[in-house]
């Protein structure tokens, strides 16, 4: 049976494996599966493999078109006939007149071809990578940085043409972008190599920019760096990047964060770590103490008995949040002075010490039975 005989009674939904209510995705899906798998260049002198890829891509051809796919669904294929439509023939008409399918489904270009880029183009986003201090990071500031940026030219506002003059309509691809060039049994639409896809050619290039419609500047921004960044944050400028061609917009500029350590303070998400240095007496018989926060001196209180390594918190004493909203915390890591150097009468209160403690019964039996239960004595 010829592939027009099949057409006659063909099923479009079973032949591409799709249900009656597939969405178009799901069509386009099984389509480019059945394509890739029956194409003839994976089946050089497979008559079955042809035929039915031109069955496949004539019901990809039907269900992929609203207005096909509603006439076959209420009239079926006669519908379709009687409406005017009589599917593909040979592989010139199925690559002439379906090579909006092939791209749509394997990137050759869209539905109705490409015209090219002579509207406005957008200027590129550009990114910016800052160092800051950790005192700027925690309470923000004001900088001003110098940007080299390719801007909008002022002389041909950005067209790249010499003002009075005009573009011409590229004669290659007769103001398309695009052109065909065949791959195989394809027909593709490629960029044209001598517009380079623009459909336009400059043949009075401006003289500032040399036709590009942009020139590279030096711009100095100004930046409102937020209380509590942190490295890796990332502030975008509307319209501080690259400027744009023939009206469109300027880019977006991206300034990204690098905030530099700190001698004594270590930031964790808005909480700063600090080691606070005690002696042996403060941490035994407790104390309040004044220790060096980001907002200033503050009062620490601590615990008789505190032991190297504790934790203590001073609410509210650790970076802003970003967006808002109270403070993070300081956390006090207490690290326990050994003192290097004792003069006599140091020494002998030490000895003292040693001497009562020694004596204690209880202090004695915790001891013992600690060694004990540690070295198995």
């Amino acid at each position: 049976m010829s592939y027009q005989q099949q057409a006659m009674d063909i099923d479009y939904y079973e032949t591409l494996g799709v249900s009656s209510n597939a969405s178009m995705e799901e069509i386009k899906k099984a389509y480019r599966k059945l394509a890739l798998k029956y194409h003839p260049d994976r089946n050089p002198d497979n008559k079955e493999a042809e035929e039915k890829f031109k069955v496949a891509t004539e019901a990809y051809e039907v269900l992929g078109d609203l207005e096909k796919r509603k006439i076959y669904d209420r009239y079926g294929a006669a519908g379709l006939r009687d409406s005017g439509y009589s599917g593909p023939g040979g592989f010139d008409d199925i690559f002439n007149s379906f090579g909006d399918i092939f791209g749509d489904i394997f990137g050759f270009g869209g539905r109705g071809g490409n015209r090219g880029r002579q509207g406005p183009v957008a200027g590129h986003d550009l990114r910016y990578d800052l160092n800051i201090s950790f005192y700027e990071a925690v309470f923000g500031a004001e900088k001003e940085v110098e940007i080299r940026k390719k801007d909008t030219c002022e002389t041909c506002e950005g067209t790249g043409t010499r003002p009075g003059h005009q573009p011409e309509t590229c004669r290659t691809c007769k103001g398309m972008g695009q052109v065909l060039q065949a791959q195989g049994p394809f027909r593709i639409q490629t960029p044209c190599p001598h517009c380079h896809g623009q459909g336009n050619v400059i043949t009075d290039p401006c003289d500032d920019c040399r036709g590009e419609g942009l020139v590279a500047q030096t711009r100095k921004v100004k930046l409102n760096i937020p209380a509590g960044v942190d490295s890796g944050a990332r502030m975008r400028l509307t319209g501080k990047g690259e400027g744009g061609r023939r009206g469109g917009p300027a880019g977006d500029l991206y300034v990204i964060f690098h905030v530099e350590p700190h001698d004594f303070f270590h930031r964790e998400d808005d909480n700063i770590f600090a080691t606070i240095p005690v002696s042996f007496a403060q941490a035994t018989l407790g104390c309040t103490i004044e220790v060096p926060t980001v907002h200033g001196k503050k009062k620490l209180q601590i615990p008789a008995g505190t032991q190297p390594g504790k934790h203590l918190i001073l609410k509210n004493e650790g970076v802003p949040h970003l967006r808002g909203g109270g403070h993070g915390n300081m956390i006090c890591e207490i690290q326990v002075v050994v003192p290097t150097s004792l003069n006599s009468r140091q020494k002998e209160l030490l000895r003292e010490f040693t001497d009562i403690e020694n004596k204690s019964e209880e202090k004695d039996k915790k001891g013992e039975s600690f060694l004990k239960k540690f070295f198995h004595l």
